[in-house]
């Protein structure tokens, strides 16, 4: 009993160390408390802190100009960014100076934009600021009897400033904070004036981006070199000109409750199926995350059932195969950050199409498309058939190649079926070590990979 029992503790020590080592070396514990006489009052409530915080996100624009600062300030800590700018001027409207404010982030504007477009017109004594006030305010006038009639409209400093000051070609109003600081990150700036509880929302993005290229997954010979890009608005201009019709749809959508990532879901209208475009605006406007990042994630989150591992959604960096869908029907919808678009729905003859079969001969494509066909089935069945014929059905094969195979299994000690998936594991990890490595060491890895392969099977003369 004794032994017995020290035998169970010595397996409950082994088992703790195991444990323990693997705790230690593939998980991370990060425990750290700061005490403070408010402590249990902060850890009572961190989901009514969150929810009072979003409404407070969500709060109107002040019309004091040092609340709105005040606020800016804390909201992007200012002290701690090094990114923010925050801009005070004297703004001439009317012959009358106003306090206002310009915020954005660095890098992110153009600064040309801000300077020429947005800071000259609003500081310098231009021509729209420099009208007198009585004529600026006289509608229409009527004489009559030696009587002047004068319609006089009263001066609006809002409409003023978006009518008259702003000589950027995208400027929109905004009254809330939550708006506002949206177009803030989109790399917009803000221009806030004292009196007045709206802010102008001004377009000068400038942050760098990657240039249209050529596709590097999807290539082709014959038809168009060109790629998406991780920038949306690029991606939709691509559309545009490929597609070329007005009747093109591209609808704005925001995903994420923290990273409000841009889609934008784009159909041709009278060619699309209503309830279609209905569906897809439905799941994604219905998506409960906080971020999106990538395409992949929005496919795995809008398919009809994740459970199986056949795919329901065609991607594609391509913007011609993207127009191509768009006419048959399709819905197809850009994420903003990613240089690939989702085709909605996709059918099984999709996977085995290429976007140059569009620039063959109908026998040539339909010869391709027949080879391709082949090659899945060959691929997804000939582990098994071996593993059949050569342990189940072995009079199927030649004499000589049965014996050949019998005498290179000779000093094998492995069942085929544990050869068979040890090839499977192998394949795979050289795929994956040619796609992961640094770029020149890649084509050397998959060239060793083959030559130990092919060694391992040159025991059989008919491998």
């Amino acid at each position: 009993m004794n032994e017995k029992q020290s035998i169970q503790n010595l397996k409950d020590t082994f088992i703790n160390k195991i444990e323990h080592f693997f705790n230690n070396n593939l998980s991370y514990d990060y425990d750290f408390t700061l005490s403070s006489p408010y402590e249990t009052e902060n850890s009572k409530s961190n989901n009514t802190k969150q929810e009072n915080e979003s409404l407070f996100e969500s709060k109107d624009i002040f019309p004091s100009l040092s609340v709105n600062l005040e606020y800016i300030k804390v909201k992007y800590n200012t002290l701690i960014n090094s990114d923010i700018v925050l801009r005070e001027f004297t703004l001439t409207a009317r012959n009358r100076q106003y306090k206002a404010l310009l915020f954005f982030i660095d890098g992110m504007v153009d600064s040309a934009l801000i300077n020429n477009n947005v800071l000259e017109a609003l500081m310098m004594r231009n021509r729209a600021n420099a009208f007198e006030k009585d004529q600026e305010q006289i509608v229409s006038e009527a004489k009559t009897n030696n009587i002047t009639v004068r319609k006089v409209k009263k001066f609006n400093l809002e409409d003023y400033i978006f009518d008259c000051l702003l000589p950027q070609n995208n400027v929109k109003k905004v009254s809330s904070f939550s708006e506002a600081f949206n177009g803030v990150n989109m790399g917009n700036c803000l221009l806030f004036v004292d009196t007045i509880s709206t802010a102008f929302d001004i377009d000068v993005k400038g942050f760098k981006q990657r240039e249209i290229s050529t596709p590097n997954n999807e290539i082709i010979i014959k038809g168009p070199q060109e790629a998406f890009v991780e920038n949306i608005r690029t991606n939709s201009s691509l559309l545009r000109r490929v597609v070329n019709n007005q009747n093109l749809i591209i609808e704005n959508m925001e995903v994420g409750k923290l990273s409000k990532t841009k889609c934008a879901v784009c159909y041709i209208q009278n060619i699309a199926n209503n309830d279609l475009v209905a569906e897809v605006k439905y799941r994604i406007s219905n998506l409960e995350i906080d971020s999106l990042l990538s395409s992949g994630e929005l496919e795995q989150l809008i398919e009809e059932d994740s459970k199986y591992s056949i795919p329901q959604i065609l991607s594609s960096e391509r913007p011609d195969k993207a127009t191509k869908y768009l006419y048959g029907g399709r819905v197809v919808v850009l994420i903003s950050g990613n240089p690939y678009c989702l085709i909605m729905p996709a059918t099984y003859i999709d996977f085995i199409a290429s976007p140059e079969d569009t620039n063959l001969k109908f026998q040539f494509s339909n010869f391709l498309k027949f080879l391709r066909l082949l090659s899945i089935f060959v691929t997804l069945f000939l582990p098994a058939f071996y593993i059949a014929i050569t342990d189940f059905h072995q009079e199927l094969l030649p004499t000589e190649l049965l014996f050949s195979l019998l005498a290179s299994k000779e000093n094998v000690p492995f069942p085929v079926i544990f050869e068979i998936l040890i090839m499977e594991i192998s394949f795979e990890l050289i795929r994956e070590a040619g796609v992961r490595v640094p770029t020149p060491l890649g084509p050397t890895i998959g060239i060793v990979g083959a030559l130990v392969i092919r060694s391992g099977s040159s025991k059989c003369k008919y491998c």
